[in-house]
């Protein structure tokens, strides 16, 4: 089918998209939702200025929406992104997350398209070896768990995978931070011709917690 992908930079959604395009589907236009607050429920927030860039990366349209963060705002937001797209359903990256999956969901039902959640209530050590077997590369940009201090910001998802398992076993987060325990920026992927390069960069911690905030990235053609 032609599908639009909700699309947030992250690992997940990246994940998720390309393993829709693996099975068959065609999707040249991603969704980027974008909360004027770090505090929504439904949208991933952290370094939303580098989706521009993803979509150059792959060649793909990219529709954009701005919401307040609030419930009602993210669904309106996320209504009038999709509202005359040429497309069957959307593909969105959730794993875990019952409310955003009720609150997307009931966007594509009054809209009368699908949504498709390839990862949708996998094993999480599942989706972090599809990660890694995808070859999509993305960076810690958010920590918010005990165990992960600021020192894994900007460290790569997937070559961290043993001491994510050892934090767990500790502490019992999320393998793949599906309890918002971290953030990621993808950085290259197979569906992109080119990767994304950080430039310039800052990190912000305030003890506990803390984010990597990129502020500019080249993009170097990648040699097939």
């Amino acid at each position: 089918m032609k599908l639009a992908a909700l699309y947030s930079g992250g690992k997940d959604s990246t994940l998720a998209m390309y393993t829709a395009e693996q099975t068959g589907h065609t999707v040249n236009t991603i969704v980027n939702i974008i909360p004027k607050h770090e505090d929504s429920m439904i949208f991933h927030v952290p370094n939303m200025n580098m989706v521009p860039l993803l979509a150059e990366a792959m060649g793909k349209e990219i529709v954009t929406a701005f919401t307040d963060g609030s419930e009602n705002d993210d669904m309106r937001a996320l209504r009038d992104a999709l509202t005359g797209l040429d497309v069957k359903g959307i593909v969105m990256g959730a794993v875990w997350s019952d409310y955003q999956w009720d609150r997307i969901n009931s966007v594509c039902d009054d809209l009368g398209i699908i949504c498709i959640a390839p990862l949708w209530r996998k094993d999480q050590d599942t989706v972090m070896n599809e990660l890694i077997d995808s070859e999509i590369s993305s960076i810690i940009v958010g920590v918010f768990a005990d165990g992960l201090d600021d020192s894994w910001l900007g460290r790569n998802v997937c070559d961290s995978y043993e001491d994510l398992k050892k934090i767990r076993s500790k502490n019992r987060i999320s393998i793949i931070g599906e309890g918002g325990e971290f953030e990621t920026l993808t950085l290259d992927s197979p569906m992109q011709s080119s990767k994304l390069i950080p430039e310039e960069y800052e990190k912000e911690w305030n003890g506990r917690s803390g984010t990597l905030n990129v502020k500019r990235c080249s993009l170097v053609k990648k040699v097939r």
